[in-house]
């Protein structure tokens, strides 16, 4: 018992006599490390400064100002440890951190892709914060652009996170990314009537719509000729290009355009269709000799009797037509 608690003295001591040698270098160590969070919080604040001025680039700043603080933090670890054991190089750290880099690259892949596709899309600016992107079935406003997705608020009021790989990889349209907008309508007039009166009074209506630009002047061109009507295109600009905008200038236009084209009589038709009973129910006008429907004259000159009315509506729903009862 008595050389048990001897050789445990003795280690105590020992480490006693170590913890005394290192405490130079654990303070000098502490103080160092200090100093480096100091300055990455320094170099962070910067880059909040900075981006508060350009809030077109404020996600820039922040992002990086988040990476140099990091960087700064890791090195100041590098160092202290550096100075605290002297053996330890940074090259043994790095060798560490090479043995798991495979595994980890596997476990982190989609995050990682995230984070580089995150940094391309602040550092390159395809869109900005307040710009109106298309991402597949989503469309909204972009709120925020991080490291990791970026977040756009529908016009509904509902956010959608997006992973910034989707948004680096698949086609984006930024509707908000030039300061003028250019919408289009089709109009359909009667094909009765002239085309080029029809075109002078919807450009003339469009002259003096508000938020309708002069420049690029509007255009009406024909683009089809319909069953019903013949078809009119109708493109014109609106600044600024903001969803809400547009459509308050086009719900003007539509408006405007169809009392101008009633003003100048000239038809907005839809389609209609005639359906035509050729057996007809009164005596009159059975005769198929004198029938003015299309149906062909036959060589027979009677007169076919009357259907019931349970029989056509059966001949109408089964799609063909009624057989006459006798």
């Amino acid at each position: 018992m008595h050389m048990d608690l001897s050789a445990l003295w003795e280690k105590l001591q020992a480490m006693l006599n170590w913890a005394v040698a290192m405490l130079p270098n654990l303070v000098l160590g502490a103080l160092v490390f200090v100093l480096f969070l100091f300055v990455g919080k320094g170099v962070r604040s910067l880059g909040i400064r900075l981006a508060s001025r350009a809030h077109k680039h404020r996600n820039v700043g922040l992002v990086l100002g988040g990476l140099f603080q990091w960087g700064l933090v890791m090195l100041g670890v590098l160092v202290a440890l550096s100075i605290i054991v002297p053996s330890f190089k940074a090259s043994n750290l790095i060798e560490l951190l090479g043995i798991g880099t495979v595994a980890i690259g596997f476990a982190f892949r989609d995050i990682l892709q995230n984070f580089f596709a995150g940094l391309l899309l602040l550092l390159t600016e395809p869109f900005r914060i307040g710009d109106q992107i298309v991402v597949g079935e989503h469309e909204g406003t972009v709120q925020a652009i991080e490291t990791r997705a970026t977040t756009i608020l529908t016009y509904d009021g509902r956010r959608v996170v997006i992973p910034n790989t989707t948004l680096f990889t698949e086609a984006v349209t930024v509707n908000t990314a030039n300061e003028k907008r250019r919408s289009g309508y089709d109009v359909g007039i009667g094909v009765g009537d002239d085309i080029e009166e029809a075109r002078s009074a919807i450009l003339d209506a469009l002259r003096g719509i508000e938020g309708v630009l002069g420049e690029p002047a509007p255009e009406v061109l024909v683009v089809e000729l319909a069953d019903f009507s013949v078809k009119l295109r109708v493109w014109w600009w609106t600044e600024p290009p903001q969803r809400i905008h547009v459509l308050q200038v086009q719900s003007r236009v539509l408006q405007t355009i169809k009392q101008r084209l009633i003003e100048r009589g000239i038809d907005l038709p839809f389609p209609t269709q005639q359906i035509l009973f050729h057996d007809q129910t009164e005596e009159t006008d059975g005769d198929r000799s004198r029938q003015r429907e299309g149906w062909p004259a036959g060589a027979r000159k009677s007169v076919p009797k009357a259907m019931r009315l349970g029989e056509a509506i059966r001949g109408l729903a089964s799609g063909g037509a009624a057989e006459r009862r006798p």
